[in-house]
């Protein structure tokens, strides 16, 4: 094996040499039984990420105007037991937050297809601790969603 080849599979990842010697990924959802696009498939990085920032800011929104007196310390902690409970109530009834509503989002169980209370609370309080979410699977859950046993999918 030539040095450039190696050192450029290396820069490319281990999937990246794993593909070149023939192994089939298959795509994001493919193992849920989801579509590859479209409604239904597996929301993507860029709008579950947009979805967060308009869900925290509305939250940061909510702790400075009406809890806290000028943004500090408090002001995020509010945020984030607003961030929380709102995770809780929108998730588990309507399936989706006011930001994931936005970017066409939203929250199923894999086994059933609807969330319960008890899922968007697990998901919710997981999410909140910030690092399970930056874990991901190769269906591109994250271990918050994958112990919450959901999924979100494009709307």
């Amino acid at each position: 094996m030539d040095n450039r080849q190696a050192l450029g599979s290396w820069l490319s990842g281990p999937r990246a040499a794993a593909e070149d010697a023939g192994v089939d990924f298959g795509y994001r959802g493919q193992g849920l039984g989801l579509p590859e696009s479209g409604p239904g498939s597996v929301a993507r990085p860029g709008r579950r990420l947009g979805a967060l920032v308009v869900d925290w800011a509305l939250c940061v929104l909510i702790a400075y105007g009406l809890i806290t007196d000028g943004y500090g310390q408090s002001t995020s902690n509010w945020a984030l037991l607003i961030f929380l409970a709102l995770g809780m109530l929108t998730v588990g009834t309507l399936g989706y937050t006011p930001g994931k509503r936005l970017f066409g989002l939203r929250v199923v169980a894999v086994a059933s297809g609807s969330v319960v209370p008890w899922r968007a609370a697990v998901r919710t309080v997981l999410l909140c601790l910030a690092v399970p979410a930056l874990v991901w699977d190769r269906d591109g859950r994250g271990l918050h969603d994958r112990l919450a046993g959901t999924v979100e999918i494009r709307a």
